[in-house]
């Protein structure tokens, strides 16, 4: 008995050294945000944390604004690619989460007319993968941001830009994916409380979505808190399909500042996830009614 029990505590540190060396050997991970823009290849060029750009347009059309917000599960499904076309037809902000930079992905990139920016998390065989923001028009300035995953070691990512508004303002918008695989709450509140700091920047509309990863009470709660010192509403769905956890739906879009007009949570089968879409009418200010009058 005692000659089996060795073996099997040889078996498994050599299956453990083996796993460690694999993910070494597979996954490249950075301790410094990554950001691209110019997404053109599988190995986009990454800039360090910012990037700002001068001169860029309006993001809403006539004062309308249509989000749509999705983990798309590293594209596994089949069908992703034409799921993503019908949810983001008339969007002019998509958000995605588990974006896998797979030749597939880029190809899609390439041919759509999206300005694309990715923040990587990290990358599996040199795929990046991470949270991407699909925009019909560039951002002001877009920053990334990393949280580890305490037992994975691998990092979750996040984006947040300042897009130009038709009234004169500039909409904030975060989006997330959540830490997941934790015991406590501890790693996951200090990610959205960085979050927070950044958001708390900003005075004017908001948009605060992605995969939150909020299966349990604690988590929702921690959200809750950080939604309401920010002001933020969660979007009211009038089909509301997300995936839940433990009764705890894990996707969610807040705004503030903007006026909602419809949003949903329809079914498919080309994710794991459940896409919100929204649509907003930009609110206008007194300078911009003051340039009509």
């Amino acid at each position: 008995m005692a000659r089996y029990i060795r073996i099997l505590i040889v078996a498994g540190v050599l299956l453990a050294a083996g796993t460690i060396s694999f993910t070494e050997w597979s996954f490249k991970v950075t301790q410094t945000p990554e950001l691209a823009t110019d997404i053109k290849t599988v190995v986009p060029e990454y800039s360090y944390n910012c990037i700002t750009k001068q001169g860029v347009l309006p993001l809403d059309v006539d004062g309308k604004l249509h989000v749509t917000v999705w983990n798309i599960y590293k594209q596994q499904r089949d069908n992703w690619q034409e799921a993503l076309q019908e949810y983001s037809a008339g969007s002019q902000l998509v958000l995605l989460q588990e974006a896998n930079l797979t030749t597939g992905l880029a190809d899609y990139l390439r041919s759509a007319s999206w300005q694309v920016t990715m923040a990587n998390a990290f990358k599996f065989l040199d795929t990046s993968a991470g949270v991407m923001n699909l925009s019909k028009t560039s951002a002001n300035k877009t920053c990334a941001y990393l949280s580890m995953e305490p037992w994975l070691r691998l990092p979750k990512s996040a984006l947040f830009a300042r897009y130009q508004l038709s009234n004169g303002q500039e909409l904030a918008v975060v989006n997330l994916h959540g830490v997941n695989f934790t015991v406590g709450v501890e790693e996951y509140e200090e990610q959205m409380v960085k979050l927070e700091r950044a958001l708390a920047t900003h005075s004017g509309p908001m948009i605060l979505a992605g995969d939150f990863n909020s299966w349990r009470q604690a988590r929702l709660d921690i959200v809750e808190a950080m939604t309401g010192r920010l002001a933020l509403h969660e979007v009211k769905l009038g089909n509301d399909q997300r995936i839940k956890i433990l009764g705890q739906p894990l996707d969610h879009m807040y705004y503030r500042g903007l006026a909602l007009i419809h949003a949903e949570a329809p079914l498919t089968d080309a994710s794991d996830h459940n896409p919100i879409i929204a649509s907003f009418k930009i609110k206008p200010t007194q300078s911009s009614v003051a340039k009509q009058q």
